[in-house]
């Protein structure tokens, strides 16, 4: 599925691809509306209609991964509320060797994410994947999500890659897109990113359930 000779840098997506999405979607599914519900006094049925619309309203802008703005807007410590249930985030598998296998064959490792600097630091305190990345940058740096061109241009500018000789792997198809209009050569996706939730058939980029997969021998 990958020549690694071809690729020296590989761009990584967090949630989803190096970590269980089970976390984010269980806290945003599940613990924060029951918390809503707790503060505010309404039963869970409402408090998740409320969310549900409050989150659709923003999804795929930057707004929709700021800690800071839905702690406002919900008027909750949002990453408190994540403090509270941080047991559930956990490494996927394979993930750790995988990265140490690329080291070892001297690839340039960085990890690009949407999530914000609030969430990002908590994720790292709790995982310690960044031990084996050159690079961490969250998207909230440049004011624009992976979802805009604009994004990718600032990435270039501060982590220059040849798109020709890089691989980009992310859960997320609407991101894949963007990353494949820039111009990314290699382009992987995950079929499984919240091991609570059902195998996804993906079928519009290469895909693996784990990452012993496409492990560099």
């Amino acid at each position: 599925m990958i020549n690694w000779n071809e690729i020296d840098t590989v761009l990584l997506d967090m949630d989803g691809t190096l970590l269980d999405l089970h976390f984010d979607n269980y806290f945003w599914l599940t613990h924060l509306p029951k918390r809503y519900a707790e503060t505010y006094g309404v039963d869970e049925s409402e408090a998740m209609a409320k969310l549900e619309a409050h989150i659709k309203a923003h999804e795929g802008t930057l707004k929709w991964y700021c800690l800071e703005f839905w702690s406002e807007s919900l008027g909750l410590d949002i990453r408190k509320l994540k403090e509270e249930v941080q047991h559930k985030i956990q490494i996927r598998p394979f993930v750790v060797e995988f990265l140490q296998a690329l080291k070892a064959q001297n690839k340039r490792l960085v990890l690009i994410t949407n999530a914000h600097p609030q969430s990002l630091d908590l994720k790292l305190e709790i995982t310690a994947i960044d031990q084996w990345l050159h690079m961490v940058i969250s998207s909230h740096e440049f004011q624009q999500p992976k979802e805009a061109q604009e994004f990718w241009q600032a990435l270039q500018e501060r982590e220059p890659f040849d798109p020709e000789r890089t691989l980009f792997v992310d859960d997320t198809l609407r991101v894949l897109d963007s990353a494949r209009e820039f111009g990314i050569r290699h382009l992987l996706c995950l079929h499984q990113p919240d091991s609570q939730r059902e195998h996804r058939q993906i079928t519009e980029y290469p895909a693996i359930h784990h990452f012993d997969e496409v492990m560099p021998r």
